[in-house]
């Protein structure tokens, strides 16, 4: 019989991520190396040129952080921490320190009250699971635009829940009320956060989505289907 895909997928991520290290950290090396111990001076293009792929490099070596992360997580290999985490505060400081799309006017601010909001979990992991969706729907849009992350305590089939809008503000409710379907984490720019993400908001038992598009609209089409996320976390009860 085939082994399935489920026991072979973590030993599979975790060869390729052994594999990828090791070219990548030799090629960052020498081109640091290049840019402080050349004998000659380089010139301005010259020095441009290494410092571009020097950046690639270090983006690549963070996908490849990314992934490793993503399959350990599914391999079970680490585990998300179990620690008391108010997440409406760090909610505002995510979005104090989020700056993606302000050269194109674009801004973001947070809607929230001031009763914390506790669940057990880890604070990092969800410190930047917020920012890769608050920076995926803010990369959607294309000029002027002021976006809210809107907190809203609702119950969901009797536990109570803290529900996290990510819109434009005139489509806050909209973005709501519409019937939702999982966010869509393969976009471009934005490595595998995404994804990571995804797995760690499961990890806390909440939901990662967007609204469907209306009717006869392709996602493209529909603006707000692709420029806005909803993330459903349980808190508490009595918080």
């Amino acid at each position: 019989m085939p082994t399935p895909a489920s026991e072979t997928y973590p030993p599979l991520i975790s060869l390729a991520v052994h594999e990828l290290r090791t070219p990548v950290g030799v090629v960052s090396g020498y081109l640091r190396m290049l840019l402080r111990d050349t004998v000659e001076p380089l010139t301005p293009r010259q020095r441009k040129l290494i410092e571009d792929a020097d950046r690639s490099c270090v983006r690549m070596a963070a996908i490849i952080a990314e992934l490793s992360d993503v399959g350990k997580l599914d391999g079970d290999v680490i585990g998300l921490a179990s620690q008391p985490v108010d997440v409406l505060p760090l909610v505002k400081d995510v979005v104090a320190q989020t700056h993606e799309g302000s050269d194109r006017d674009v801004h973001l601010t947070v809607r929230a009250d001031d009763k914390p909001a506790m669940v057990i979990g880890d604070a990092t992991r969800l410190r930047a699971s917020f920012d890769a969706v608050f920076r995926s729907v803010l990369r959607e849009k294309p000029g002027p635009a002021a976006v809210v992350a809107d907190c809203r305590r609702v119950q969901i089939d009797g536990e109570d829940c803290l529900v996290v809008v990510v819109a434009d503000e005139p489509a806050l409710d909209e973005a709501f009320t519409r019937p939702r379907r999982p966010f869509v984490e393969t976009r471009g720019g934005m490595g595998l956060a995404l994804p990571l993400a995804r797995r760690v908001i499961d990890g806390h038992r909440g939901r990662l989505e967007s609204p469907q598009p209306v009717a006869g609209q392709t996602e493209a089409e529909d603006r707000l289907a692709r420029s806005s996320a909803i993330i459903t976390i349980p808190i508490a009860r009595g918080e």
